[in-house]
């Protein structure tokens, strides 16, 4: 049984046409601003989708109030399924007096639920600061299903190290060598980028990462590998963060921009629905 939260409304019809069965919730706000929720209907198990991308702080607060609304209906065991979590790159102190803010953000969720199902969390080693289970949910699968047909004997790239296990993730599901880009600075003002131990000239390429924002690595990407060669360039993630004008610039930069539907963008062309009915 699931209860879908505003955050998510966007992925209420598939959720729906999927097999899955929903209570219905009042979610509105009083003329002050203030959020006001209310559960229709009862079970003793619910899980809860709510991605909480902007506004962030309303969306989070939506989430607990859902499932305190939940606990006096009685429910006994409740998972939150969130497809994006804000604060999670906030995820360590860099000066004095500034909070971890995903742990403050996983702690006030855990007040309320017994699971927590997170989709490609920036840093999953941040899971521990959830008491109950916890689970980093990989968009591997769902990409590799969108690009398969169209990437061909091609190569998956993460745009740095950090992001290589994303890479293997999804060329595992595809059958392709994977890489990723290693970063040099030759001078001050000039980061040189190429990929590691890897032939890419004549294959298409899928460039995976997490969050994209303003793309600007991924429109150097793409650029660096056109002058290499490359057949098609195309670029999968799996959270629309896009500051202004990012969709349009990396459009025009890559054969195909594609992310997940973990936050309602207009390249949001992967679904996680059959991943979360999966859980």
């Amino acid at each position: 049984m699931f209860v879908v939260g505003s955050g998510a409304r966007h992925l209420e019809d598939e959720l729906r046409r999927l097999g899955g069965k929903l209570l219905g919730a009042e979610i509105r706000k009083f003329p002050d601003g203030e959020k006001y929720v209310r559960i229709l209907g009862s079970a003793d198990e619910v899980t809860v989708v709510q991605s909480t991308f902007r506004p962030q702080d309303e969306h989070l607060l939506e989430l607990l109030l859902i499932g305190d609304a939940l606990r006096e209906r009685g429910a006994r065991k409740l998972r939150a399924v969130v497809p994006y979590l804000a604060y999670s790159r906030q995820d360590r102190v860099t000066k004095d007096g500034e909070p971890v803010s995903v742990r403050a953000v996983m702690r006030a969720i855990d007040l309320y639920y017994d699971e927590l199902y997170v989709f490609d969390l920036h840093n999953p080693g941040t899971l521990k600061f959830f008491s109950g289970k916890a689970v980093n949910v990989s968009p591997a699968r769902a990409i590799a299903d969108y690009f398969g047909d169209k990437l061909g004997e091609g190569v998956v790239l993460a745009p740095d190290r950090g992001a290589r296990e994303r890479a293997r993730a999804v060329a595992e599901k595809l059958g392709l060598e994977y890489s990723h880009f290693e970063k040099k600075r030759v001078s001050p003002t000039e980061v040189q980028m190429r990929p590691v131990d890897i032939d890419v000239r004549g294959k298409n390429v899928l460039i995976v990462d997490d969050i994209i924002s303003t793309g600007g690595t991924m429109v150097k990407a793409a650029n660096l590998l056109r002058k290499m060669g490359v057949g098609k360039v195309f670029v999968a993630v799996t959270h629309g963060v896009f500051a202004e004008g990012a969709i349009e610039r990396v459009s025009k930069a890559v054969d195909e921009l594609a992310v997940t539907n973990t936050i309602p963008t207009p390249v949001s062309r992967i679904s996680i629905v059959p991943d979360i009915l999966g859980l």
